[in-house]
């Protein structure tokens, strides 16, 4: 029996229909359009069929005109300038794209990555001195962070360096008193405000080439690549602008002429056509493995090399680093489970929090999903070093806001910050007993009302006879999935087995299905242990084409299953 509590997203049926007739799409996309907030033709036309076309004008970023102008003017006295970019692959990819742009438009232009264990996130102080010390900037481009960073930037200006901050972070405190700060989250363009960090890059690029005019030569739909990859890796919403540059920078990255983005795509061996779960999955996290633990320059080598060879060496190794990272995080884990298995009380415990000497920072924040997911509860995974700084990463569930509950355990912390769902922390180890004990009364006066069973989320009910080539033809045209995107789990009611069930390898559960005439094969990937019960059942599933020796078949990937309720 399913253990998860099923919530099935309401549908405005009028409008669901409306989209069916107007827009000649099957009932059942049409519904989850409309749940998903779609309710006029224009709207769902807008969202199906993405255009290039449909980009705002990169002026409606606040600061970007300002910062546009500082930057022509650094082209045209061949001023040095540094982009000073983020160790992550959102912030390698926007570096790597303003470095290509600003060269190509003519630019003494040289990035600057710094190291997270020595540096630190962000802007820092010492990773500016050691940026300026290395390159002597006239114009410094940070990219993906900055926007907080009040004493590094006055440092820079002191030192007679102008600074541009691009960044997609919401302020943690005052502004930086940067020459032009561009965010979005600075302005009330809504479908701006999601941005990731290289798609801000992006827009300033843009900027760019429309200053130089016919003299520049950059094709930046050639970029959109690296704009996809990086918006990907970043979970922002593929909703808005964002929907645009990923669909068509996937389009881009599947014949891309990048020899860095081929190489690392050929490590992973796959042969399937590119899409979005592929960078989410295979390629982001080989590009955020060496940062994680270290050094990410070789990240942003890969990306700029213009020789296949020396690309595919950089590949291999970032391939190696990301073993490494997942045996790191294997470990890490498996302990962190332990402990909190050795006491974990449902009843009593509704924030996760463990602390380990050794444990590596830079894979902590991974290991606190895990337990997120684990658990259904705000996790807290904290590294201690040994001077007694603690360094941790928080991952929550959508009923605890991360950021609002922390701010009632401040008096523990040294600093916190972040997102609803995803924070940092940092303390020291003596104040970790009174930060355990306050997370958790924190957590179980927010949560103890809150039905904490795993959620299987239905974006409608359908017929089996629905699930058809026509349905999933109009599949593609929602894709590419990802975050506020998710591709669609669809519900059957009252369907029957009619076949023993079988286990295949690697734990998968394969049924036969059948209601009203209609007979199609389903397998639930890990649920080769789950005991089918007898009568009826509810199914969530996947519509998927399966291949299988060269043929091919419909068939429905099980989220899950359960006896079958009433209508």
């Amino acid at each position: 029996m399913s253990t998860k509590l099923w919530r099935v997203a309401e549908v405005p049926e009028q409008p669901a229909r409306t989209l069916a007739a107007s827009l000649d799409l099957p009932l059942p996309i049409a519904r989850m359009l409309a749940a998903r907030g779609f309710l006029t033709t224009a709207a769902a036309e807008c969202f199906l069929r993405p255009r290039l076309s449909e980009l705002s004008d990169p002026g409606l970023l606040p600061g970007l005109a300002a910062g546009a102008a500082r930057i022509g003017r650094a082209l045209a006295a061949q001023e040095p300038i540094t982009v000073y970019g983020d160790y992550d692959a959102d912030g390698l990819t926007s570096t790597a794209l303003l470095v290509q742009t600003l060269r190509r438009l003519g630019a003494r232009a040289v990035p600057f990555i710094p190291h997270r264990m020595d540096d630190g996130y962000g802007l820092s102080v010492e990773a500016l001195a050691r940026c300026c010390q290395r390159h002597q900037p006239r114009l410094l481009i940070t990219v993906d962070c900055g926007t907080s960073a009040v004493t590094a930037v006055q440092q820079a200006q002191a030192a007679g360096v102008d600074v541009i901050v691009t960044d997609h972070h919401e302020p943690s405190g005052p502004v930086a008193p940067a020459l032009a700060v561009i965010n979005p989250k600075l302005g009330d363009h809504p479908g701006l405000r999601q941005l990731a960090g290289v798609g801000v890059a992006f827009k300033l690029c843009h900027a760019l080439v429309r200053q130089a005019g016919a003299r520049a030569q950059v094709d930046l739909r050639e970029a959109l690549d690296l704009v996809a990859v990086g918006t990907i890796a970043d979970v922002v919403p593929l909703q808005d602008e964002n929907r645009v540059l990923v669909r068509h920078g996937l389009a881009r990255l599947q014949r891309t002429t990048s020899p860095g983005l081929q190489a690392l795509w050929a490590v992973t061996g796959v042969q399937d056509p590119l899409e979005a779960w592929h960078v989410a999955f295979l390629l982001a996290p080989r590009l955020n493995a060496v940062g994680r633990l270290g050094d990410a320059e070789t990240v942003l080598e890969l990306l700029l090399t213009p020789e296949a060879g020396r690309a595919g060496v950089l590949a291999r190794q970032l391939d190696a680093a990301n073993r490494e990272r997942q045996a790191v995080e294997q470990q890490i884990v498996a302990e962190a489970v332990r402990e909190v298995d050795d006491g974990f009380d449902p009843e009593r415990h509704f924030g996760v929090v463990v602390a380990r000497a050794g444990w590596h920072p830079g894979v902590i924040g991974i290991v606190a999903a895990r337990l997120c997911q684990r658990y259904r509860r705000p996790a807290v995974v904290i590294a201690i070093a040994p001077d007694g700084a603690c360094r941790g990463s928080c991952r929550s569930i959508e009923e605890f806001d991360l950021v609002a509950q922390l701010a009632h355990c401040a008096d523990t912390l040294d600093t916190f910050g972040g997102h609803a769902l995803a924070a940092g922390l940092t303390l020291t180890a003596d104040r970790l007993p009174a930060f355990k004990k306050q997370f958790n009364a924190v957590a179980a006066e927010r949560l103890q009302a809150v039905d904490l069973r795993p959620v299987q989320r239905v974006d409608a009910w359908v017929a089996l006879r629905e699930v058809d080539d026509r349905l999933l033809s109009a599949l593609d045209l929602l894709r590419p999935f990802g975050q506020s995107n998710a591709e669609p789990i669809w519900a059957a009611r009252g369907v029957r087995v009619v076949a023993e069930p079988r286990v295949l390898a690697k734990d998968t559960l394969k049924l036969t299905v059948e209601t009203e005439g209609t007979v199609l094969d389903a397998v639930g990937f890990g649920m080769g242990q789950r005991p089918v019960p007898p009568g009826l059942l509810d199914i969530a599933f996947h519509a998927r084409n399966n291949v299988f020796r060269g043929r091919t078949t419909l068939q429905l990937n099980l989220q899950d299953f359960r006896p079958t309720g009433p209508a």
